[in-house]
């Protein structure tokens, strides 16, 4: 115990950072496993160290070779083995010793990924900290199993750090108020917080509400997971707003039933559910009643679902009334439908957006056969979709693509939306004053410029002539200035004019010139050649940001 020498090799680590924790768990799971005659040499000479050189208790000593594999392994990795695996431990011990928390954390069942934030900073023996190991006695003395006291440990250290004589009283006073030994060891596992400060009296009270409703201290034991924390101040919360939505024994059915209303996230996600259909618009008796009717899921996966199917409405452009419609009379059905991705829906119904939204309005039910891991089947074509293909039809053969059947399949695929609507949003070309025929060379030539709507198509003409003070004619030579966002079009034109102004581009450029090379070319062939240029350049993209 006194002076001890280091070699260069083995440099003792007292703490590390929160990036080798992750290196630690990468490096633990590719390690191959010790031999058994090997393990036990190495497990036996650790004890020894452990006890008879560092006078730890034999139980301790004991758990802590025998339950730190991690440890053990990296240990044997420096050893020089000469003749046998014990005293060639035992001599390496005697001259490098170990960071005992290390093999300590790993026996009280924490990973080393778990345990390395943990360590205590310049503190390699348990001897160091004599309060901390006080306190691991007490929790050994009421009955914890070492292995679960490193979840104590990890979720709340402040355990480890009363005040000598302190956490017995604690244990006796919850044993006074009628808290069963067992029961105890139970909550300590899963919530030590209650160790923390005077008696948790929102625990004492979550309870007596439960027993008042028939629910003793075995069904509660029953219902808690050891890897999990617990809120006892929200569990309360939740039985509080349930005592105002439920008679007696609808909410001791309800409880019966469900008690991961209660105790999943402490009812965080019975809190999330709430606030969500109340943001709906969703009555409290309505609430209440789809309470009533939770399907057998865990609450977290039926508010994941229920948000998803929110989302995937949002995704194929519903209505937010109708959304709204949709969560509030069919709750149950939305959280109890896993649904697969928008996309992948789309794509297996073979259906557009608008009338999915209209399908799913008529159909709600339908959802549940859209959910991960079933087959789904393309939608029928209904009346208005045979309608649409026959129109469709007619606007490409007008535009003369009937003379070949490739190219007519090939257009299906390339000219989206309803044949009605690529009509109109042809006419609306026409309309600001071309020819017709010049309008159908250039939907030849940049078909996907009838892929937006009238409205899109208007505007962009609008800044074309009013604001940039281009003739309408530029349109024949270059059609596809209609498909660049109006973003794209404006910086381009206000960075040209700038450069122009300052006599670094050519006072004609065409508009094709300016718009449809990419970014990198641009800056290259013409921002870059001011020195102010780039400048110029972001704070123009920023502006037209802002004004966006």
């Amino acid at each position: 115990m006194g002076s001890f020498h280091l070699s260069q090799r083995q440099n003792p680590r007292f703490y590390r950072s929160k990036g080798s924790a992750v290196a630690v768990k990468r490096e633990v799971l590719e390690v191959p496993k010790i031999p058994r005659a090997t393990l036990k040499e190495a497990q036996a000479a650790l004890l020894e160290y452990l006890h008879w050189t560092r006078s730890i208790p034999f139980m301790d000593a004991e758990n802590m070779s025998k339950n730190s594999p991690h440890f053990l392994r990296n240990l044997l990795e420096k050893v020089n083995i000469v003749k046998d695996v014990r005293s060639s431990m035992a001599r390496f011990l005697r001259y490098h010793p170990i960071n005992e928390f290390e093999p300590f954390f790993e026996s009280l069942g924490l990973k080393p990924w778990e345990y390395t934030p943990l360590l205590p900073r310049n503190l390699m023996f348990l001897s160091d900290d004599s309060l901390f190991f006080e306190n691991y006695r007490v929790l050994c003395q009421f009955g914890i199993e070492r292995n679960k006291i490193g979840r104590i440990y990890k979720k709340a250290i402040q355990v480890f750090q009363l005040e000598y004589g302190a956490l017995p009283l604690k244990l006796q006073a919850y044993q006074e108020l009628g808290l069963s030994h067992s029961f105890m060891v139970k909550i300590i596992v899963c919530s030590p917080c209650v160790l923390i400060g005077d008696v948790d009296m929102k625990f004492i009270k979550v309870l007596e509400i439960l027993r008042s409703m028939g629910f003793d201290h075995a069904w509660i034991q029953e219902h808690l997971a050891d890897q999990d924390s617990y809120n006892w101040g929200l569990i309360l919360r939740v039985l509080n707003i349930f005592s105002e939505m439920f008679c007696s024994n609808e909410l001791v059915r309800l409880i019966s039933q469900h008690p991961g209303l209660l105790f999943e996230g402490s009812g965080y996600a019975t809190f999330s559910l709430i606030g969500f259909l109340l943001k709906f618009g969703h009555p409290i008796d309505q609430i209440s009643s789809m309470f009533l009717q939770f399907p057998k899921i865990q609450v977290q996966q039926f508010v994941s679902n229920l948000i998803k199917c929110f989302v995937f409405f949002h995704e194929i452009e519903m209505e937010v009334d109708e959304i709204a419609k949709l969560v509030c009379s069919y709750t149950v059905l939305l959280g109890s439908c896993r649904l697969k991705k928008t996309n992948s829906l789309l794509s297996n119904l073979n259906v557009g957006k608008k009338r999915l939204c209209k399908y799913i309005q008529e159909n709600p039910q339908e959802l549940s056969k859209w959910v991960i891991g079933l087959r789904i089947m393309p939608l029928p074509d209904s009346g208005e979709d045979i309608e649409s293909k026959r129109l469709k039809m007619k606007f490409l053969l007008d535009l003369g693509y009937g003379e070949n059947p490739n190219m007519m399949n090939k257009a299906f695929k390339v000219f989206r939306g309803r044949g009605g609507e690529l009509q109109e949003r042809f006419d609306s070309i026409v309309n600001a004053g071309l020819d017709k025929a010049d309008v159908s060379e250039m939907v030849t030539v940049s078909p996907q410029i009838l892929n937006q709507s009238k409205t899109v198509i208007q505007s962009k003409i609008d800044i074309l002539v009013n604001e940039l003070g281009y003739p309408l004619s530029s349109l024949v030579s270059f059609p596809s200035f209609l498909s660049y966002t109006t973003q794209r079009v404006r910086l381009r034109m206000a960075m040209y004019n700038w450069l122009k102004d300052h006599k670094k581009a050519e006072p004609d450029l065409a508009l094709s010139t300016i718009v449809a090379c990419s970014d990198k070319i641009f800056l290259n062939q013409y921002v870059n050649h001011h020195p102010s240029g780039p400048r110029v350049w972001q704070d123009l993209k920023a502006e037209l940001s802002m004004d966006k």
